[in-house]
């Protein structure tokens, strides 16, 4: 087996989709004379994921995570390209792949709504042929990660939604999968549970030695777990790497920040060229700078103001994450 335990080469997925205009003679043509629409999803993608690695799977809405995510999980075929998981083609769906992959979505349950999780738990154990040694070992330490020993005989129905996600995490981990892939695992979840889950993540990550991809809309996620990102946009993958080089990467920009011995208004403030002032505040200043000239300006800065202190940073992950998926760069 290679040393990456998911390779994907080429990766495309193109829905084919029927579509008509409105009305009753629309509706009757339709049957007779249906029409369709190829809507592409995701459009050649590559890259690979070692084995323990925690990976970043980004982008906005409908930008082709879930798809890829289905994809890679074995749920749907692609349209053209290479997937290898554990050695294993995905959508082959065969019994000894199963076992070691895991998916958890976010919006999806796979706790049965009437009984206690622990009943869903054994029935999983059986499903997996997980031997019963090995299943008490393994369930009561994700209960003592997870600190969910109360939960245990509550129907599921009467669970909160964070209640339900430890379940629904606990269940997918019960046969310990080498390969885990989280869709939106924190979705619709407070901050201090989300704060929770993520310890656990990071914990179990660490203990068990897991290959896990995460898809999030919340950015907290992301930067808490994973040093590296991958990031797509309508289908195509924009950029694949190391978390803290994102910003840097996709934004010319950075922000000098200062704070001056003495108030000044903005409008009488001679700034550099090519420096604009985002934020003013008092004795605070926030200018923004190319990044090729942010040492000359940052020097420029420090002679013709009274600055009394200065730090200069690359913009917040979020601000460039949000830029990118309304259609442009910092």
């Amino acid at each position: 087996m290679s040393k990456f335990p998911i390779q994907v080469r080429n990766l495309s997925k193109t829905y084919h989709v029927p579509v008509r205009p409105e009305g009753l003679g629309a509706s009757i043509r339709s049957l007779v004379h249906p029409t369709y629409d190829d809507i592409p999803a995701v459009k050649d993608i590559s890259f690979d994921v070692s084995a323990g690695e925690m990976v970043g799977f980004i982008g906005p809405n409908g930008a082709g995570k879930t798809t890829t995510l289905k994809m890679l999980s074995g749920l749907i075929h692609p349209t053209s390209g290479e997937v290898s998981v554990l050695g294993f083609q995905p959508w082959k769906r065969e019994a000894d792949y199963l076992r070691r992959i895991s998916i958890v979505m976010g919006n999806k349950s796979q706790m049965l709504w009437d009984i206690p999780p622990m009943d869903s738990f054994r029935v999983l154990s059986e499903i997996y042929s997980v031997p019963p040694v090995e299943f008490k070992k393994t369930l009561d330490e994700i209960i003592a990660l997870l600190d969910m020993e109360e939960l245990l005989t509550k129907p599921v129905r009467n669970l909160s939604l964070g209640e339900r996600m430890k379940c629904e995490l606990a269940a997918s981990l019960l046969y310990r999968p080498s390969v885990l892939f989280l869709d939106e695992p924190t979705l619709g979840l407070d901050v201090s549970m989300q704060l929770r889950l993520r310890q656990f993540l990071a914990d179990y990550n660490k203990q068990s030695g897991v290959t896990v991809i995460l898809t999030s809309h919340y950015m907290a996620d992301v930067t808490a777990l994973c040093d590296r990102v991958i990031l797509i946009h309508n289908g195509s993958l924009m950029f694949d790497g190391a978390l803290n080089l994102l910003a840097r990467e996709l934004s010319p920009f950075k922000l000098v920040r200062l704070t001056m011995l003495e108030e000044r208004p903005v409008e009488a403030i001679n700034l550099p060229v090519g420096a604009e002032v985002t934020e003013s505040d008092g004795l605070g200043l926030s200018v923004r700078v190319p990044r090729a000239d942010a040492p000359a300006i940052t020097a420029e800065l420090l002679q013709t103001l009274p600055v009394a202190d200065l730090t200069v940073e690359d913009p917040p992950i979020e601000a460039v994450i949000d830029r990118i998926y309304n259609g442009g760069i910092l």
